[in-house]
């Protein structure tokens, strides 16, 4: 599914690169969480969350690294039901903000993330630096 959602994103990562990112957090690592949506046996997608440490937002913070519902099964509500109940839950385990980003031109994910109350922060622009 991986693989699935970053070809989709055109995203050209190999499987290992792939699996050194995925790898620590299915180990447990303290750094983030990969959940799966859906029956375990089946799964019909994936949530990953990192986490991070804000002086903004007064504490931990969460970014959701990647959200995947296979195509088959999208536009029945799933991943706007998995945002909310994962964004109770972590507010609940003391997480003070979730943050992601989406591509400009999906106008589609733009909308589910807005439907699930995030909301552009006009004022800034995620860099990146790549080692």
């Amino acid at each position: 599914m991986v693989a699935a959602m970053q070809a989709e994103e055109g995203l050209t990562l190999d499987d290992a690169h792939r699996l050194r990112g995925l790898e620590p957090l299915l180990e447990g690592s303290p750094h983030g969480v990969v959940y799966l949506i859906g029956p375990e046996r089946a799964p019909i997608g994936y949530v990953t969350i990192c986490f991070g440490w804000s002086l903004e937002f007064g504490g931990l913070d969460g970014f959701v690294d990647e959200i995947y519902v296979r195509p088959a099964v999208r536009g029945r509500g799933i991943a706007s039901d998995v945002l909310a109940r994962l964004a109770k839950a972590l507010k609940e385990a003391g997480m003070t903000a979730l943050h992601l980003e989406v591509n400009k031109d999906n106008a589609r994910a733009k909308r589910l993330y807005e439907r699930a109350h995030f909301r552009s922060r006009d004022q800034y622009l995620l860099m990146t630096r790549m080692f």
